[in-house]
């Protein structure tokens, strides 16, 4: 893994658009069955936040969070299986300490809300969530890799169906890939894709904010 080049870190709002829009994906990085969601993207300047009943909300960027985008592709039903959802997330802090204490947190929320409500008739159900530092369980691509997975239960009923959240930090970014999964579509499908797209990422922040070889 490259060595994070410090005078590459944003400084501000703007410079850390610019990184994050080098670092998002498009439904190319997941392979043609993946297309683009309605919306697309998430509303500039708003950020989640899981309250004490284990529901989320939105509210503005903390201090810590100078940019953050999310992306919203799905697999639309055919073939024998439901609509599969996929939303890939880039968030930019000012430094390697602050997108550290993201990755904490996350971690936090999963202890302390196992069951937590989306919006209005979805649901995610029993999560666990693991996280592993660099040099951890052969984790050599991340400075802090932070999975979660659980079950998801939609509007439209039915069975709960698998659930992933997988998210990696380099310096002051990190960027996480969640997959909704649909009845007759294959768990490891849908936890190969939200790797692939996360791996993606990663690259791109790498590419970004890494020293030079040489």
């Amino acid at each position: 893994m490259p060595d994070l080049d410090e005078s590459k870190q944003p400084k501000t709002a703007a410079e850390a658009q610019a990184l994050l829009d080098r670092i998002v994906i498009t439904e190319d990085a997941f392979g043609p069955d993946v297309v683009r969601r309605n919306p697309f993207e998430s509303s500039p300047g708003r950020w989640p936040v899981l309250d004490e009943r284990c529901v989320w909300q939105t509210t503005g960027l903390p201090p810590d969070v100078l940019a953050t985008n999310t992306r919203y592709f799905q697999i639309p039903a055919g073939n024998g299986h439901g609509r599969v959802q996929i939303n890939a997330t880039v968030t930019v802090h000012h430094n390697r300490a602050e997108s550290g204490w993201e990755t904490a947190r996350a971690m936090e929320e999963v202890v302390r809300c196992p069951d937590q409500k989306l919006r209005e008739g979805e649901e995610l159900k029993g999560l666990l969530g693991t996280v592993n530092h660099q040099g951890e369980q052969l984790n050599n691509w991340s400075e802090d890799a932070f999975s979660e997975f659980g079950t998801y239960v939609g509007p439209q009923g039915g069975e709960p169906q698998s659930y992933f959240w997988y998210q990696a930090q380099f310096g002051p970014v990190t960027v996480a890939i969640a997959g909704k999964g649909a009845e007759g579509f294959k768990q490891e499908t849908l936890s190969q894709l939200v790797v692939q797209g996360n791996s993606r990422m990663l690259a791109q922040a790498k590419q970004a904010l890494g020293k030079a070889a040489g």
